[in-house]
Formats: structure tokens, sequence, C-alpha cells
């Protein structure tokens, strides 16, 4: 188990949130456990010269479509059957 460097307490607020001091990332992934534990793990998001060429010219034409109407009609999720 990694070494502890910092220790302290912390209270949620008023919109339930917790602020964390001093951190070494900017984007967490969040792990809530049954008995209350919550863990912290750096998370690192793709920059989006790592996206390739193709899809980001395909997420620009979505975009350009979209900006002129030219949209899909209303999808129908009633004929998909739940599967829980």
């Amino acid at each position: 188990m990694p070494e502890i460097i910092k220790e302290y307490e912390a209270q949620l607020d008023s919109e339930k949130r917790i602020t964390l001091r001093d951190v070494s990332s900017e984007f967490y992934h969040v792990r809530e456990f049954e008995d209350g534990t919550i863990e912290l793990i750096p998370a690192t998001i793709i920059q989006s010269d790592e996206i390739s060429k193709s899809t980001l010219e395909m997420i620009d034409s979505s975009v350009k479509s979209l900006k002129k109407g030219r949209v899909s009609g209303p999808v129908n999720f009633s004929k998909i059957n739940d599967t829980n």
C-alpha cells in the first residue's frame, strides 16, 4: 500500500461537495464502497491531439449538420426490451 503523505479532516458543504487541498491531479476516477469508503484515483483525460483525425472530422461534420438543423427524428425507446 502506498505511503500516506497527507491526512486531514474534510466536511461536505451544503451542496454535498468536498474540497481537496493541494492535489496533484485535476481529474479523478471515484469509487464508493458499501462501507462508506471513497477512493479517488488520479485520471488522465485524453487530449484532443490524441483523437484520430478521422474521428475529429466526423465530429466536425456532425456539429455542422446539427447547427444547420439536419437532425433525425425522436427515438422510440418503447420498442426496446428492458433487460433488468
